[in-house]
């Protein structure tokens, strides 16, 4: 199913407002389809270069309009994106394969993100005043200065959502902005940017570039006073080297293979139901998403059949509407991953519950869903990430032997715990080392929680995106204290013998009062 001619149209606009000179071109190919969606421009080093000096001589303005006018600006680009929802889901769809609903949650939680930080950012980033290093005698303030223009490297999976939640902030806080955005979903973003654009945003203050990582989004890394990268974990670790040569700032959100533990109290029917979405969203290709299921023995007999009849009823399709339950992987490489995966568990003795196919009737990158039991780490997808429909259940024969599989791995992003205790669903969410908990849920609890900052442990990744942390990635810090005239403080040996006692009893009063 092609998209919609007006959305063609307006696509062939939206190319105009990248940052691209080389005259070289990639053809972009729609899931859906397998056909040519456009041909699009690629940037050159030096047309990052150039963004980004626009983009530093854009936001001295735009810091000087100050937090009232950006508030407004950001508030007007919310109900902006609302208004042009359908536009926005409908180049989703296209460009990644995925459904109408799945679309949907990126377009909502850009919308959150926004209102977040209008509202936020001047509360949070107030100067305010600190305990002084003598009270009466100093007084101390602390106020924050943006770090100039940030890059954003973001990926091909939810272009939008991912993008706008570091783009937003960054601009919140007083930043310029120029985002290297992959080709597959370069459309999406250009319309999302287009959005804040017409509500008020400078264009030169967010630039959008594309082009080959080693070349594009190497200078982005090199232009940056900030950097924030989203994707794989061996290319986050090339950025945060690069960056830590010109002692610049990462923020990396990278892989995962995220776990949930089904307990012995956990309605099995409820968490079956859970775990479908909470694996197969976005054909797993999210970077929260579950492939690991650990279901303990006492509900297993119930949960698993029930999980993989399922997984069997999805509802596979390419439908612009709200009909389908999943859609298409997004690329050729993606399809050939995770087949390959899929090939290598059951060449090992793998069982397959469910899917384990392509379905090219459906269109050229469609695969089912699918569950395999009896994985062993010989397998592929034992350790590494698939990063599609792929999950592997197995069953555990206590709460402790589920802990310490969900450990066991060099990964750390999320996790999800299902239990009939909320209690008990903390006390074993403390014992996990990812990034995020979700009791109950798979991860839409946490992912959807602007608010809360959200990030990854061990190689998942380094720092955190939304809530306060998020926003002071993008700002530096600048304390400004003052003598009050009301005591010199000493400058000389006698001075100082005068001063000894004073400065002990003032010490010990403080400690006294529970003053810090």
């Amino acid at each position: 199913m092609a998209i919609h001619a007006p959305t063609i149209e307006f696509s062939a606009e939206l190319v105009h407002d990248l940052t691209a000179t080389s005259g070289e071109t990639v053809a972009v190919i729609a899931p859906f389809t397998g056909e040519v969606l456009h041909d699009l421009p690629q940037s050159t080093a030096d047309d990052v270069a150039q963004a980004a000096s626009a983009a530093r001589v854009a936001q001295r303005a735009w810091l000087a309009a100050g937090f009232r006018h950006r508030r407004a600006v950001l508030l007007r680009a919310h109900d902006l994106l609302l208004e042009r929802q359908e536009l926005i889901l409908d180049l989703l769809q296209t460009e990644t394969g995925k459904t109408r609903g799945q679309a949907f949650e990126e377009v909502s939680i850009s919308a959150s993100v926004t209102r977040y930080y209008a509202l936020s950012t001047h509360r949070v980033l107030a100067t305010k005043r600190r305990r002084a290093a003598v009270p009466l005698v100093t007084k101390t303030r602390v106020s924050y200065q943006p770090k100039g223009v940030v890059g954003v490297i973001t990926p091909w999976n939810y272009p939008v959502s991912l993008g706008v939640m570091d783009v937003i902030p960054a601009l919140a806080t007083g930043n310029g902005v120029v985002q290297k955005i992959d080709n597959q979903t370069t459309l999406s973003m250009l319309a999302t940017r287009r959005v804040y654009i017409d509500a008020g945003v400078p264009a030169a203050l967010w630039a959008i570039v594309v082009g080959p990582g080693e070349i594009v989004g190497n200078a982005v890394v090199d232009a940056a006073d900030y950097v924030c990268f989203t994707g794989s974990t061996p290319t986050g670790i090339r950025v945060a080297q690069r960056a830590a040569a010109r002692l610049v700032g990462v923020s990396l959100e990278l892989g995962g293979k995220n776990a949930m533990l089904v307990l012995d109290d956990a309605d099995p029917m409820d968490a079956a139901r859970k775990a479908v979405y909470a694996c197969f969203t976005s054909m797993g290709q999210l970077c929260v998403s579950i492939e690991r299921i650990y279901v303990d023995r006492r509900v297993s007999e119930v949960f698993i059949p029930e999980f993989a009849r399922r997984t069997r009823a999805l509802v596979l399709g390419s439908a612009f509407n709200y009909s389908t339950d999943v859609g298409s992987l997004t690329s050729a490489a993606q399809l050939e991953r995770v087949t390959a995966t899929v090939g290598d568990a059951v060449a090992k003795g793998a069982t397959v519950l469910a899917g384990g196919k392509p379905r090219p009737e459906l269109g050229p990158y469609f695969f089912e869903p699918t569950v395999l039991t009896d994985v062993t780490p010989a397998m592929e997808c034992f350790a590494a990430e698939t990063f599609g429909p792929v999950v592997a259940v197995t069953i555990v024969n206590s709460e402790a032997e589920a802990i310490a599989a969900t450990n066991d791995t060099e990964f750390g992003l999320n996790a999800s715990v299902f239990t009939g205790s909320a209690r008990r669903g903390h006390r074993i969410a403390d014992q996990l080392n990812t990034g995020s908990v979700n009791i109950n849920e798979g991860y839409r609890g946490s992912f959807g929680s602007v608010d809360a900052p959200m990030g990854g442990m061990k190689k998942s990744g380094l720092g955190r995106r939304n809530g306060v942390e998020g926003m002071m990635r993008f700002v530096d810090a600048r304390t400004v204290a003052e003598l009050t005239g009301l005591l010199a403080l000493p400058t000389t040996g006698r001075q100082f013998e005068r001063l000894v006692g004073p400065l002990v009893v003032l010490a010990k009063v403080l400690k006294a009062i529970r003053r810090a």
